[in-house]
């Protein structure tokens, strides 16, 4: 329990370490370049240590990519472990497909899924939303990870995808 405590009380010290300024975003000591129509907003909810907001045609609110950041060896769990808890947070079986972008030589984890997704907060109720992409990230840094997250409409999505893949990569691409 002290441990779990501990580990709370970091994550929640190092959100609000975060530095985001125009074109860029710092989590975990890594600089994300970000560009239009990605926008830094104020960043709410537990183990968050970023987030971002794109206004897109076809989604009735902004899109948000959220980073979380977990400190320490194994911090937010291993690769796989990750895209099934991804995966999982569908109705059913997404179509997806899982792949390895290399950005400056470290190798970067993405996953697309689309199916009908349960959107709510982590332990709270969920709204079935139906034809919803998920794409995630997962960026290594010296101890850990940190994982960035977007969901919203399969068309939206679409259009953020590759802006998206560019800043995963971004902080290791010169």
């Amino acid at each position: 329990m002290k441990h779990l405590l501990t580990t709370l009380l970091t994550a929640l010290v190092l959100s609000s370490a975060v530095q985001a300024e125009d074109g860029k975003l710092e989590v975990a000591g890594l600089i994300f370049k970000v560009e239009a129509p990605w926008a830094a907003v104020e960043s709410t909810g537990m183990f968050r240590a970023g987030t971002l907001n794109a206004k897109v045609d076809g989604a009735e609110k902004p899109v948000e990519a959220v980073f979380y950041h977990f400190p320490g060896p194994g911090g937010g769990g291993g690769v796989q472990a990750n895209v099934d808890r991804w995966l999982g947070q569908f109705a059913s079986k997404p179509e997806s497909k899982t792949e390895e972008i290399d950005a400056g030589g470290k190798k970067i984890t993405l996953v697309t899924a689309t199916g009908t997704y349960n959107d709510g907060p982590p332990m709270g109720a969920k709204t079935p939303r139906e034809n919803y992409t998920l794409l995630a990230a997962i960026v290594p840094t010296e101890d850990s990870n940190i994982f960035i997250k977007l969901a919203g409409p399969k068309e939206a999505i679409a259009k953020l995808a590759e802006g998206f893949k560019k800043m995963a990569g971004s902080p290791f691409v010169k």
